[in-house]
């Protein structure tokens, strides 16, 4: 007797992001952001696109364009609510009309927060709280250079508060991209251990939209195909066995899982993660890695068909158990690790908890059990 559960189908999906995909279009950048200003803000971290030679190939295609240009370089990882007003300042005394971001993840959602902040009067953390709300925002191009967070296809920023160690999304559709180009090229001069860690971001992203309460027949098919691309290329890209094809197949995958948490939202994991992240800046893929297993392990009786779903596609065909699958892959990775090598102490779980209540309580719902602050501490500790 199956358990899978028929249900009536009951669900909308709305995501206006237009997705420019391939290698080389990175150069169209000037042509698609003139339709939408004069002067740009180009939003990067303090190198690795200059580095790579990215930034300056968008500024001579915006040049090429009649645009002009100002560089904000200062995003760090976990970038913070601080650092995003002060890009937002830069913007409007320079009266900057297009944002281009151009990084990871969390240049892109910094970038997505200084078209928001550019344009709207007050703190952000009252916006992300959703105590003011807004729907206006400057035009926004992200170009991506890690095939990992997935912030290229949907409306979510994810900053950091400094002053409380709180770490939460502003989200609302004005933030997502007018354009965003996926080039699978800019993704190849990313280091292995960034490969391993933003590539694991990725997948997690499919497997907790896949097994969230808001989970549609949308997300799900588009879930499992990127499951697949991810389980089928990462481990060989990341031992540098993958052709360009292989690196495509993981650029789709990680914009798509950009694409599925906009609809269905991220569960536990990410909602554990982010409290870790926010209290000690450690890298977000190595936090989820210390953390996943241990939330499968505790969550998959909630959806045992899902759960099996992913352990086949992980295996290969094979059902070895979802956290057993995961495990491997980040052995596969080198990514393994605990909370403990991460620096996380036992005496900052009850805090973590409680944030993890606070700042996700929306992840928490959407877990495929739901828990207490109590059980989430408990979780917390299995994962040292």
């Amino acid at each position: 007797m199956s358990d899978e559960k028929t249900e009536r189908l009951d669900f909308s999906y709305y995501l206006p992001v237009n997705i420019i995909f391939g290698c080389g279009k990175a150069d169209l950048a000037g042509s698609l952001a003139k339709k939408y200003g004069e002067r740009a803000l180009i939003v990067t971290g303090h190198s690795s696109a200059k580095k790579s030679g990215l930034y300056d190939r968008v500024a001579s295609s915006l040049e090429q364009s009649g645009m002009s240009h100002l560089l904000f370089d200062k995003v760090t990882q976990n970038p913070l609510t601080t650092t995003a007003e002060e890009g937002a300042s830069l913007a409007r005394e320079n009266n900057c009309d297009v944002i281009i971001g151009i990084g990871g993840g969390s240049i892109m959602d910094c970038a997505k927060a200084i078209a928001f902040l550019a344009v709207n009067k007050g703190d952000i953390n009252d916006y992300i709280y959703n105590r003011q709300k807004s729907e206006n925002a400057l035009p926004l191009l992200l170009i991506p250079t890690t095939c990992g967070t997935g912030s290229e296809g949907n409306g979510f920023a994810v900053l950091t508060n400094p002053e409380n160690g709180d770490k939460k999304s502003l989200r609302c559709n004005a933030i997502i991209p007018k354009v965003s180009i996926a080039d699978p090229e800019c993704m190849m001069t990313m280091p292995k251990k960034v490969l391993a860690s933003v590539g694991f971001d990725a997948l997690c992203h499919c497997m907790e939209a896949y097994t969230s309460k808001n989970a549609q027949p949308f997300t799900d098919a588009l879930c499992e195909y990127a499951m697949r691309l991810t389980a089928e290329n990462l481990v060989r890209v990341y031992h540098g066995q993958g052709d360009t094809s292989a690196w495509e197949k993981l650029t789709l995958a990680s914009t798509i899982g950009g694409m599925v948490i906009n609809t269905a939202g991220v569960t536990l994991a990410h909602g554990m993660e982010h409290p870790a992240s926010g209290l000690k800046n450690i890298v977000h893929g190595q936090g989820l890695a210390a953390l996943t297993p241990s939330v499968i392990e505790a969550s998959q009786e909630g959806n045992p068909v899902k759960f099996r779903k992913i352990s086949e596609i992980l295996s290969g065909g094979t059902d070895t158990g979802c956290a057993s699958a995961v495990r491997k892959l980040l052995k596969d990775l080198e990514l393994d690790c605990t909370l403990s090598d991460l620096g996380i102490r036992k005496e900052d779980i009850p805090w973590m908890a409680e944030n993890c209540m606070k700042v996700s309580a929306a992840s928490v719902a959407a877990n495929p059990v739901v828990f207490t602050e109590e059980e989430i501490a408990g979780i917390y500790e299995k994962a040292l």
